[in-house]
């Protein structure tokens, strides 16, 4: 085969009106003299012998390398003539197949025709012999590619790793960061692909692993890693896809776009891996991963401040995210994704850690995810905010609806199967929200954490599960109070009282004193027999009500704890007018278990919906 392709290359050297292509696909690299750039697409289409229309699909589908200006000028690019030479030669090897499309008429001129009809009747006989090694080649080279796909298995998961920012300023940081979670959103949309969430993602910011084993690590066949360079007005993009299991680099692109354009680049890129993994695209999927709203760059930069403060999830940085999703907002009224932001921020500080009273934070957040549906009915961040805050407030079929209609979309969305675990368990339909919390933590371990895993456990009263299923999650986050409070409320569960204290301890010096582990270490003082504690730390709570809003519900755990039925039926009374979340779990919670045969407890169960 070797001494074949010698001599069919001097062949094609000696008579260059037979070759059977055209110079970059035919001729050694090394026997070219091609100038040092290609100023445009007329100049490129020229050098590879193709039309524009057909070397801007290579470019967009295929990942051929052309570069664009850093101006104004639409459409200005050039290619390093060696660099196509290059990404020819890798691109036969990697197909290993014959060329699907021949040159347009315009590049087969007549006169060529003219010239071949006049050779002496020698060289028909070599057109004779390339035709014959050109089919032969084209069966060898189909074998091979046969043989290539039959061992590489096709890609049914990726993670898209943090896009780095090297702009050489960290106030960019939210650019890269809004990129890395626009491009997970939309790829995360196609049902034959499951899209580890931006949140498992972020820890590999800057890791010390191989590709290799990140992809062992998030469980994915492939990785997507680039990069994001500011400068101005213009971005440049260049990512890369990475088979996870051999570390084999076998895509990469760079996009230079105006920060206007950026939303469209997005969708340029997320269409590119789509093709590239070789997923099936329904047309419905299709359309939403190729959708763009138009955006003026200060309004897409004000909405990605907004992402990057919200997603370092404390108090003070979610209040931080509200004036920028605002700004947005003021800018174009039409940007679904703030009002989604804003839906999102406000849900969030209406629960029991943030301190938010539900009265002021459940209606914005209600308000604003409409008003993001209303614009985008597919934004999946306005249905995920909708369905929690609907469950809070007891609409309970609504809420399954809205937990559905992303399952549908998505059947991957594991935050989205998590909560749905959670409405399953407060409706006591305990097997369903176990076998669906597990469904969630396989999908994306990061993004289901250890707390939520743990709730649905303690509602099934399976509470040695959720310990063991809280103490492995803090030996990845030991200072998540979230995480620490969870451990605490199965160990009382579990009349494991005195071993609570500590976590609940430490959940409050983390949380900043937060009321909601405050009333669970009310209980634990009281069950270890510590009621001079448990007294000491209830009149802080009650001196705390006096200056400002707290939970109901610190004072149902600390009274229900401290034996002291009456006055927790006060407060059940009160948590019931604020719409506390602890009564989302009135028919599965096991701290009610001691009033649970009280009339006034099964009333109470009627009118929150789940006789």
């Amino acid at each position: 085969m070797g001494a074949g392709v010698e001599w069919l290359t001097s062949l094609s050297t000696s008579y260059p009106e037979i070759a059977v292509g055209h110079p970059s696909l035919d001729i050694p690299p090394a026997a070219r003299q091609p100038e040092r750039r290609l100023d445009s697409w007329k100049e490129i289409a020229a050098y590879l012998s193709r039309d524009v229309t057909t070397v801007q699909r290579w470019e967009k589908r295929e990942g051929m390398p052309v570069h664009r200006h850093l101006h104004d000028k639409r459409g200005s690019v050039y290619a390093v003539p060696e660099e196509l030479d290059a990404w020819i030669e890798s691109r036969r090897a990697r197909a290993g197949e014959p060329e699907a499309e021949a040159p347009p008429e315009a590049a087969q001129p007549e006169a060529r025709e003219a010239t071949i009809v006049r050779r002496k009747t020698g060289l028909w006989f070599a057109v004779a012999a390339v035709a014959c090694l050109c089919l032969a080649g084209a069966g060898w080279f189909g074998l091979r590619h046969r043989a290539a796909n039959a061992v590489q298995p096709r890609i049914r998961s990726i993670a898209v790793l943090p896009l780095h920012n090297l702009s050489g300023d960290r106030g960019q940081d939210y650019l890269a960061d809004g990129i890395t979670e626009a491009l997970i959103g939309r790829l995360a949309g196609i049902r034959e692909l499951r899209v580890v969430s931006h949140t498992s993602v972020m820890r590999f910011r800057n890791p010390q692993l191989s590709s290799p084993e990140i992809a062992r690590e998030l469980n994915v066949d492939a990785l997507v890693e680039g990069s994001v360079i500011r400068d101005g007005n213009r971005i440049r993009v260049t990512a890369q896809l990475i088979r996870g299991a051999t570390d084999e680099h076998f895509w990469s692109q760079t996009y230079d776009r105006e920060m206007r354009d950026a939303l469209a680049m997005e969708s340029d890129l997320a269409e590119s891996i789509a093709d590239k993994v070789e997923v099936t695209l329904t047309g419905k999927e299709h359309q939403r991963l190729t959708a763009v709203h138009p955006v003026a760059p200060e309004v897409y930069e004000s909405y990605l401040k907004g992402q990057y403060a919200f997603e370092r999830g404390t108090r003070t940085a979610i209040e931080q995210s509200l004036p920028h999703f605002e700004d947005a907002i003021r800018r174009d009224p039409q940007f679904a994704p703030a009002y989604a932001g804003l839906a999102q921020a406000w849900n969030t500080l209406g629960t029991v850690f943030a301190g938010v009273p539900p009265a002021e934070a459940r209606p914005k957040a209600i308000a604003y995810a409409r008003e993001a549906l209303a614009l985008d009915r597919d934004s999946v961040d306005a249905h995920l905010a909708l369905g929690e805050v609907l469950q809070e407030e007891w609409h309970w079929a609504e809420a399954e609806a809205e937990y559905r209609r992303i399952l549908e979309v998505n059947p991957n969305h594991a935050v989205a199967a998590s909560d749905l675990a959670g409405w399953l368990a407060c409706q006591g339909r305990s097997d369903e929200a176990v076998a669906m919390i597990e469904h969630a933590q396989a999908l994306d371990p990061a993004a289901v954490s250890g707390d939520q895993v743990s709730g649905v456990l303690v509602f099934a009263h399976r509470y040695s599960e959720a310990i063991r299923e809280s103490r492995s999650s803090l030996a990845l986050h030991p200072d998540d109070p979230y995480i620490l409070t969870g451990l605490g409320f199965a160990l009382i569960a579990n009349h494991q009282a005195s071993d609570a204290i500590p976590v609940l301890e430490k959940a409050m010096a983390l949380s900043q004193g937060s009321p909601y582990p405050s009333g669970i270490l009310v209980r634990a003082y009281a069950h270890a027999g510590r009621r001079a504690d448990a007294l000491r730390l209830l009149e802080e709570l009650k001196a705390r009500r006096r200056k400002g809003y707290v939970p109901a519900a610190a004072f149902v755990n600390a009274y229900l704890g401290l034996g002291d039925n009456e006055q927790a039926f006060f407060w059940l009374e009160e948590a019931y007018r604020e719409k506390s979340n602890i009564l989302q779990f009135v028919k599965v919670h096991p701290y009610f278990d001691p009033i649970r045969s009280d009339p006034r407890f099964a009333d109470l169960v009627r009118r929150v919906g789940l006789e």
